[in-house]
């Protein structure tokens, strides 16, 4: 089982924070560091001292990090033209040695789209523009050296791209999506991905979406991996996890999800039901960047038994 970290600067993290636990979980054995990608928080909590932009700040750690991979979970396809997004992923794995993934999703929270002056379109064409990013990004890595990329789409056209650069993974770096949508995930997912990810849900409904996946990627002759996402809240005692769940109580626009509360061997249970329906990745999501000895628990109690998973 590869085992990474998950974490959500716009609760409130500089980038300071973020390179302190990057490097932390790197020298504590961790295979990735991934973060949200969001311009707000989800409650009345402001995060301060407010969000910090995912490619700017994977850009710092890729210079700052050497072995730890790098990467979104996932990127609203709302925020970023695919073309600019193409050009500042193939940089950052560039200046990363090859270590970035690109998750990518069709955005969800609308207030901090109104908050920023971002469009906000009904679901359908977000999905819509999402596939079509994947089509662009896709399209212009896979570019010969010397050859130009053009695209006329629904929501973009493109004419006549150079295409570069190139990033250091050919034909890309590997592309994650992300997402609880019955349909059109699964669809997009199967065409494009690498790796489909579900978020934070319970192993039963975690199934269904591998399946609905796997269905979805034996109809394009495909196959990818699956990964989970999984908030933790463990402790060496009952009040320690108590403490570090507290958080998960405050009122937010997050949809219900399925935590795992208690010591480090419910986490190492819980992995291990993930791993029997197909996941061969976990993506564990840490309340508080701050609390690195959060982190030391799960390298020193989980990381050595789920490598074998």
């Amino acid at each position: 089982m590869r085992v990474c970290l998950f974490t959500e600067p716009h609760r409130g993290a500089t980038y300071d924070d973020q390179l302190r636990l990057a490097r932390f979980a790197e020298d504590a054995g961790f295979e990735g560091f991934l973060r949200a990608d969001h311009y707000q928080s989800m409650g009345a909590d402001p995060g301060l001292p407010g969000p910090t932009d995912a490619w700017i700040t994977l850009a710092g750690l890729a210079r700052e990090t050497s072995r730890i991979r790098l990467g979104t979970l996932v990127n609203s396809a709302t925020f970023r033209l695919p073309g600019p997004l193409a050009i500042m992923v193939a940089q950052v794995d560039a200046m990363s040695g090859g270590r970035v993934e690109l998750g990518m999703g069709a955005g969800w929270l609308e207030r901090e789209h109104t908050s920023y002056g971002i469009p906000f379109p009904p679901l359908g064409e977000r999905f819509d523009r999402l596939a079509e990013q994947l089509e662009i990004i896709t399209g212009l890595w896979a570019t010969k050296d010397g050859e130009r990329f053009s695209y006329d789409g629904k929501h973009h056209r493109l004419l006549d791209a150079p295409a570069l650069p190139k990033p250091v993974q050919r034909p890309g770096p590997p592309i994650i999506v992300g997402g609880r949508g019955p349909k059109r995930t699964p669809e997009i997912a199967a065409r494009f991905a690498d790796e489909f990810n579900m978020p934070f849900k319970t192993v039963a409904e975690t199934a269904t979406g591998f399946a609905r996946v796997r269905e979805a990627a034996q109809r394009h002759g495909r196959s990818l991996a699956l990964s989970a996402g999984v908030v933790v809240a463990i402790g060496r005692t009952e009040d320690e996890a108590r403490r570090r769940a507290a958080p998960l109580h405050v009122p937010s626009a997050l949809p219900p999800e399925d935590p795992v509360v208690g010591s480090p061997d419910a986490l190492v249970q819980r992995i291990g039901e993930l791993a029997a329906i197909g996941a061969t990745r976990v993506h564990l999501r840490i309340i508080e960047m701050k609390d690195l000895d959060h982190v030391e628990l799960i390298a020193s109690r989980v990381l050595p038994q789920v490598g074998a998973l």
